[in-house]
């Protein structure tokens, strides 16, 4: 196995307090062995070509299989006008067509573009206008969205394919059995571009760190969606973090449980088990009782999801009669983590779930939890700690109107440099230039550092509340909420208030398998005894379901535009 090149960080223990918190085999600072993320693969594809890659549901591709195909695919799409630096789209479900074609792009010296399956018409049509895609790989069930933006794009090919391709006909999981092959006009055949291209050898486009490897949308909360330069420095360098940071070895086994799409399914998935040489489970899209079988079927060791997604599967009635006892590194990021949510799942199966930080910008993590160590709880906000910077990485906390450093325990807006920092978005430089500036991550996130380098987030700025003058976050209140034994989900935001210029709503859902259910007033009271007067809700609506993003981050601004729509309806 290929090792980075450990480097000693010249800071001292005092600049970088956290260092002391790093386990023994963690290092201060990585250098990659590899400058790309395909070369990256290919030391593995070539160390052990008979080893699993994929399991998809039942199925195994091992990474022999996976090289030939990704390699069949860049041939064929070279023919058809692939140029290095050309767009790659994909337009599709955890599949095993995603790293094939992800694959193909980076062999061909192209930039791939996840696009999430969720994506309508009209958020479509800006992706790939915003790209600039000249390729297209898409599910045949979202095929007709394509077609109908086609036109207005630059799109030259639209690739499309099932989600029951690499499985047997005789043995179709339950998930899929509604599934069918659909004719697609207009439109070439996956596996038919696969079969152009067999055989075809492609010239080693010579990728350099710099060159971007993923353009990865961000959700567009503060605007329109941004394509972040995600190069094959960031790549590399994350996904070599995440390996060290996570002790894997030639046994372990990654659980797919977050979309691909996502910069944690990128990532912390794909690219992290290609260069461990470890298979990565897929099975179509998030399903609790799908992914409890493969995780036993497979004997998965390493699973990272938001925290909804394990929400699902301490929810879920398998959860009982399967046996979890590989699963022994669970990571969550992506959307705040209570206490109590941990230690509900700690009680469901034994695993104690690690809190993980990041953003599309940095590339996944730039924080998290050492492996094995339980993160402590902010005494001032009951927030439970993201973790501690990752190797290589720098952090600092700024006051937002100031821009200057705040010591240990002052709350401001949490700014990242590192390796894992994308040098900013697609065609976008003022947008780039505001959020990063002398390689600094202006995050948005507003957090603390404690004395000994564990950090805290508190909220994002734009959530904060002002309640007859008092500041209350959001995430504050919910994590009181996730102490009621009924409570499954929670959203806190501010309403309208004549008195108090805002005061706090909660909406909740309620778990479904727990003896007794609350009411809205037992939920205000359960807040009233455990936060001060101005910060408990003074409202709380049950709802079945709380609006989250295909990733499983709740989204407050939708709740926000609901309750804002009821109060002044439209007209």
């Amino acid at each position: 196995m290929l090792n980075e090149r450990v480097e000693r960080m010249s800071d001292t223990a005092a600049a970088r307090p956290w260092l002391a918190l790093y386990p023994p085999w963690v290092p201060a600072g990585i250098t990659p062995a590899f400058r790309n993320a395909t070369e990256m693969f290919l030391a593995s594809a070539r160390r052990n070509g008979a080893a699993p890659a994929l399991h998809y549901f039942d199925r195994t591709l091992t990474f022999g299989e996976l090289d030939e195909l990704s390699t069949a695919l860049a041939y064929a799409l070279q023919r058809r006008g692939l140029k290095r630096g050309d767009r790659v789209a994909a337009y599709l479900q955890n599949v095993p067509q995603f790293p094939i074609t992800m694959l193909a792009t980076w062999k061909g010296g192209g930039i791939f573009v996840p696009l999430s399956p969720m994506l309508k018409e009209r958020e479509l049509r800006y992706h790939l206008v915003d790209a600039g895609a000249r390729f297209i790989v898409s599910l045949e069930s979202l095929y007709p969205a394509v077609d109908r933006v086609r036109s207005d794009t630059s799109l030259d090919h639209v690739i499309t394919t099932s989600e029951l391709e690499f499985l047997d006909p005789g043995d179709i999981p339950s998930l899929l059995r509604a599934s069918a092959r659909t004719r697609c006009r207009e439109a070439i055949d996956f596996m038919a571009m696969i079969r152009e291209g067999a055989g075809g050898r492609v010239e080693d486009p010579q990728l350099e760190p710099d060159d971007v490897a993923f353009l990865t949308y961000t959700s567009g909360t503060t605007g329109p969606a941004k394509g972040a330069m995600n190069t094959h420095g960031n790549v590399v360098f994350n996904s070599a973090v995440f390996r060290a940071w996570l002790r894997l070895g030639d046994q372990d086994i990654i659980a797919g449980l977050a979309p691909l799409f996502h910069i944690t399914g990128l990532v912390a998935h794909l690219t992290l088990a290609m260069l461990a040489g470890i298979p990565v489970i897929l099975f179509y899209r998030f399903d609790p009782a799908e992914a409890l079988r493969l995780i036993e079927r497979w004997k998965a060791t390493f699973a990272v999801a938001a925290i909804t997604a394990f929400i699902a599967l301490m929810e879920s009635r398998d959860i009982g009669r399967r046996n979890l006892a590989s699963l022994t590194k669970v990571y969550s990021g992506g959307a705040p983590v209570s206490p109590a949510t941990v230690e509900r799942f700690r009680k469901a199966t034994g695993t104690y779930i690690h809190n993980i930080y990041g953003l599309t910008e940095t590339t996944s993590p730039s924080h998290g939890v050492p492996l094995g160590t339980e993160a402590p709880v902010d005494p001032d906000t009951g927030a439970l700690s993201v973790g501690v910077p990752i190797c290589n990485t720098l952090v600092r906390v700024v006051d937002p109107s100031s821009r200057q450093d705040l010591p240990p325990g002052r709350i401001g807006e949490i700014v990242t440099k590192g390796p894992m920092v994308v040098p900013g978005y697609w065609r976008k430089p003022e947008e780039s230039s505001h959020a990063i500036r002398e390689g600094w991550l202006h995050t948005g996130d507003v957090g603390k550092m404690d004395e000994r380098g564990w950090f805290y987030l508190v909220d994002r700025t734009k959530d904060m509340i002002i309640a007859s003058g008092y500041k209350v976050w959001p995430r504050e209140v919910e994590d009181v909420l996730y102490q009621h034994p009924a409570v499954r989900e929670a959203c806190v935001i501010g309403v309208p208030d004549p008195y108090r210029g805002e005061t706090v709503k909660a909406f909740v859902s309620l778990r479904s398998h727990v003896q007794g259910k609350a009411s809205p007033e037992d939920l205000i009271q359960f807040c009233k005894v455990r936060l001060a007067a101005y910060k408990y809700p003074r409202s709380v609506e049950i709802v079945d379901d709380l609006p989250k993003t295909q990733t499983g981050k709740i989204l407050r601004r939708e709740m926000r535009e609901r309750e804002k729509n009821r109060v002044q309806p439209p007209g």
